[in-house]
């Protein structure tokens, strides 16, 4: 490809559409742009979370900017404003862009060196925000037979060097998880941590049900906002819910799996590593807490009107 050819290249790019805050203005999603030196680029020096709205309404807000305010807070950055100033800036990106359903992303990168140079204490914090279009993890036809995954065999950044809760883009061991699930025909996949257990996957958390009992791993994971509220459902539905080691095998001999994620809520998991889970059909445990997570959308103790 010659050098013109690669700028015709960049004309014809779809964005999708929406509305992004950035440099302390809101513009279109296709003009929106980012430095090739900033750090959060450069090393992926940032942290961000990710709130959905759904029928006009967004869904645990205040969990999810306590989340991104703390892991903020963990990385030595700092906010350009304050909580109530970040939920109007997110309010209009969804008015903005006229949504009704919405992927509603915020981010703070470590900006850069006006000088450019190394020390992190002199960057500039960079605070980006957008709205586009609902995103699922799953396909419709994926969330009505289950998903297929497989337990890689790659480990997930262990805690003790990246801290999972701090919600991050390091995301090049899940990437080649991914690789690694296609070429052997599945879907998507699990990684596990250095002891061989199951951690999480690319951008979702996993839980398994057996004999009345629910368990999602504790250790190496996010602690993923849908994940605390399938596990505030699952008590709801009266199950035992545990966050706990989940070994590889209990995963594949489960009665039900399912995942979590903000990008599609609470979706089933048919097969693993090849073999049915159950019967091979989303299981009636799964189809109740399904159905019960997105009646929790209109209600108000959980969802806050745009």
């Amino acid at each position: 490809m010659t050098i013109a050819e690669a700028a015709d290249s960049r004309q014809t790019v779809n964005f999708p559409p929406g509305t992004a805050f950035i440099d302390g203005r809101f513009c279109p999603i296709a003009e929106a742009t980012i430095s090739v030196l900033g750090w959060g680029f450069l090393r992926s020096d940032a942290t961000y979370d990710v709130v959905h709205v759904w029928n006009g309404r967004f869904f645990r807000l205040d969990r999810h900017l306590d989340r991104f305010l703390k892991s903020v807070a963990k990385l030595r950055m700092t906010l350009p404003f304050g909580r109530e100033e970040l939920i109007s800036v997110l309010r209009e990106c969804v008015k903005r862009s006229q949504f009704t359903n919405a992927y509603v992303e915020m981010i703070c990168t470590r900006g850069m060196s006006p000088t450019f140079n190394r020390d992190p204490r002199d960057a500039k914090n960079r605070f980006i925000a957008f709205a586009i279009p609902f995103g699922w993890i799953a396909n419709e036809e994926q969330r009505r037979r289950g998903l297929s995954i497989v337990i890689s065999k790659i480990p997930r950044i262990p805690p003790q060097s990246v801290d999972p809760t701090v919600k991050n883009y390091h995301w090049l061991d899940l990437v080649q998880g991914m690789f690694e699930a296609y070429e052997r025909g599945a879907e998507n996949v699990v990684l596990v941590d250095m002891a061989g257990s199951v951690t999480e996957g690319p951008g979702f958390n996993v839980f398994a049900v057996s004999r009345g009992h629910v368990v999602t791993p504790g250790t190496g994971v996010l602690e993923g906002i849908t994940r605390q509220s399938a596990l505030d459902l699952c008590r709801e539905l009266g199950a035992d819910a545990r966050v706990a080691t989940l070994s590889a095998d209990a995963l594949r001999n489960a009665e039900e799996v399912f995942i979590t994620s903000t990008a599609g809520g609470i979706m089933p998991v048919t097969r693993v590593d090849g073999s049915p889970i159950g019967d091979g059909l989303p299981g009636g445990f799964t189809k109740r807490i399904v159905e019960l997570y997105w009646a929790k959308h209109s209600d108000p103790a959980w969802s806050t009107e745009v």
